[in-house]
């Protein structure tokens, strides 16, 4: 089941999708986001720029590591209702939640002020801008 683009929140940049997280980059053929749960400290997305079911997100893994230094970063695709293909990129922190298990979708337990989703977009920017 493919959804139609017109319902999509990554095609729309509707409100839903300002609700859920900040847009940190446009990059070559995608877009960088870091979601505002922060439950998984540094957790981003990233979305292709049209409805495709292919998508690279080696650019922004590497920013992650950098900046934050998981342990490891899980990978989510989800496509069961919106078929805009996506990547959750969910840094792990070996004393950090759910380590050693499946991330969780949207935990609803750790949400950052302005300034501090400020500070984290403009240093993944920063990154990312080195190429």
């Amino acid at each position: 089941m493919y959804s139609d683009p017109k319902d999509c929140l990554y095609c729309q940049n509707n409100q839903t999708q300002k609700d859920l997280m900040i847009e940190i980059a446009h990059l070559r053929v995608s877009r960088a986001f870091l979601f505002k749960e922060q439950t998984y400290h540094g957790r981003c997305l990233v979305a292709y720029d049209h409805h495709v079911n292919d998508l690279n997100v080696a650019q922004v893994t590497r920013a992650m590591q950098t900046l934050f230094h998981p342990e490891k970063i899980n990978y989510g695709a989800y496509s069961d209702k919106l078929s805009h293909l996506h990547f959750h990129l969910a840094p792990k922190y070996v004393d950090g939640p759910d380590y050693g298990g499946t991330f969780q979708m949207n935990p609803g337990k750790v949400y950052l002020s302005d300034a501090e989703y400020t500070e984290i977009v403009n240093a993944l920017r920063a990154e990312l801008a080195k190429g």
